[in-house]
């Protein structure tokens, strides 16, 4: 064995201790057949006790459910009275209290918002209605709708749909009477 150099505070030398000799010792053999008898008695009466009390539970558990059946209480009842219950806590907690404050200004915020904006796209659709080049694209519809109704009331059958509106169109598209088409009303020649 190997000693190591002593040191100033070490009164005595430090020897290694042989491993073999530290694994023979079975630290469970500390204790003695009368003691063992002794913690094995306690626990076997702790399990019987502990089986009393799951009898004894089960019984109070059935009684308790009996007793409610004779007053009327179901599960579902009881379900509804304890969320009632919780939910009336939460809406007198502070933090429900301020979440409902904090959500309701910005639901007065949020909806303000809206109302501005929708009071700006209308008066954009307002002023883009009043512009020049709205009226002109006005006007070129009407132009081609009233061409339209004229042409089918002039023609009386003698032509389709089909053919009124593509000949309309092509009117339209060229700003002049064509040559097929008869003589409209004044409006017609404006377009």
């Amino acid at each position: 064995m190997e000693t190591r150099q002593q040191g100033l505070l070490d009164p005595e030398p430090v020897t290694e201790v042989d491993e073999e000799m530290v694994s023979d010792v079975d630290l469970n053999n500390t204790m003695t057949d009368e003691e063992r008898e002794g913690i094995l008695s306690e626990l076997t009466k702790l399990e019987e006790e502990i089986s009393t009390l799951r009898q004894v539970l089960a019984s109070k558990e059935k009684h308790h459910s009996e007793l409610k059946a004779k007053l009327g209480i179901t599960p579902l009842s009881e379900f509804k009275q304890n969320f009632n219950k919780s939910w009336y806590d939460m809406q007198t907690s502070t933090a429900y209290k301020k979440t409902s404050e904090t959500l309701s200004t910005a639901g007065q915020k949020t909806s303000a918002a809206f109302t501005t904006l929708g009071t700006a796209i209308s008066r954009k659709f307002g002023d883009m209605r009043n512009s020049p080049s709205f009226k002109s694209f006005e006007e070129k519809v009407e132009c081609t709708v009233s061409n339209i109704k004229t042409k089918v009331g002039s023609q009386g059958g003698g032509g389709s749909f089909e053919e009124v509106l593509s000949s309309a169109a092509h009117a339209s598209a060229q700003e002049t009477p064509s040559n097929n088409m008869p003589e409209s009303s004044d409006h017609e020649r404006t377009c």
